[in-house]
């Protein structure tokens, strides 16, 4: 069988897979929607939706991909993309960690020697990654912050401003660690602007296929595979997804690398994007979550991708090699 035919067969039975994983799991009624955020409870628990996108712009999807949901924590992986090409990557490290942490992800907690948050991925972190976004005032701030997430999607994006209101009203701990980093000196005043601009990043409205995009551009070196466009710089990449390998998936990052292996971030409204790098972007998104706050459909999809298609970064695998 000649290398193109490989691929083929590789790229249909991708197709044949995630069809069968979706008729799989549709019934899986594990775990409950996210109730904290009372506009989160809202959502219906039975949407499901899986898409892929590879680095040709190859897009293979089943369900209800094309539903907006906000994107919640997911936010945190490109926002800290952007603080890293505002200010370079020596700089982020004296606010903001890379260490794992077995804590919640919503924990009041900060390194106790640095006093830096752990990482960018829990809450704390990703507060004070938003707080150094640049801009003259929270307007620019915002429209950046947009116009960053357009490059990655390939359209433009909104917030959700029933949801931000949500967020806003009921997020006391989040202004608890956002008063605790600025008595330590990671966070700068106006902290109720920082705030502001991480609820709305957190209510930016997508869709499964726009995940599995947004995957697939920092699987290929922060090109859009879809529009060609330069969404990062290739030299952050790997910032990115070093700390989403070790940190996206709160306290079970340990494990998701353990049995999946491929860089990850979840989000409480249900989302998951896994990043095949050179490869592939994976998208899953199902409301109902486990312990964690991880999708508990999302979890067992990309499990099941990664022990079929051999994706772990540490596993060698004719299908990865055939891409």
């Amino acid at each position: 069988m000649t290398n193109q035919e490989e691929l083929a067969k590789n790229l249909s039975s991708l197709q044949a897979f995630i069809d069968d994983l979706y008729s799989k799991y549709e019934s899986l009624q594990d775990g409950v929607v996210a109730n904290y955020i009372p506009e989160l409870a809202k959502v219906d628990p039975e949407l499901f939706a899986i898409s892929i996108v590879n680095v040709n712009g190859e897009i293979y999807e089943v369900g209800d991909y094309q539903q907006l949901f906000t994107i919640q924590s997911i936010s945190k992986v490109f926002v800290y993309g952007l603080a890293l090409m505002d200010h370079g990557r020596d700089y982020i490290l004296t606010r903001v960690g890379v260490e794992p942490t077995g804590d919640a992800f919503n924990a009041i907690v900060l390194d106790e020697q640095s006093k830096r948050p752990y990482n960018p991925m829990v809450n704390a972190g990703a507060i004070a990654t938003t707080s150094l976004i640049k801009g003259s005032d929270a307007t620019e701030r915002l429209n950046r912050m947009l116009d960053m997430f357009q490059k990655y999607i390939g359209r433009d994006v909104f917030v959700d401003i029933s949801v931000f209101t949500s967020e806003r009203t009921t997020g006391h701990r989040n202004r608890a660690m956002a008063h605790l980093m600025l008595n330590f000196g990671m966070i700068d005043k106006p902290i109720d602007e920082a705030l502001d601009l991480y609820f709305q990043q957190c209510a930016v409205m997508v869709n499964c296929h726009d995940l599995a995009v947004m995957a697939a551009t920092l699987a290929n070196k922060g090109v859009n595979p879809i529009t060609n466009e330069q969404a990062i710089k290739s030299c952050y990449v790997k910032d990115i997804l070093s700390v989403m390998y070790t940190c996206g998936m709160y306290n079970f990052a340990g494990e998701w690398a353990y049995k999946v292996g491929i860089p990850a971030k979840s989000g409480i409204s249900g989302g998951i994007i896994a990043v095949v790098p050179d490869k592939m972007g994976i998208a899953v998104f199902s409301p109902r979550l486990d312990a964690r706050g991880n999708s508990v459909r999302g979890v067992k999809v990309c499990e099941e991708l990664s022990q079929r298609f051999g994706l772990h970064l540490f596993e060698c695998s004719s299908f990865i090699n055939s891409q």
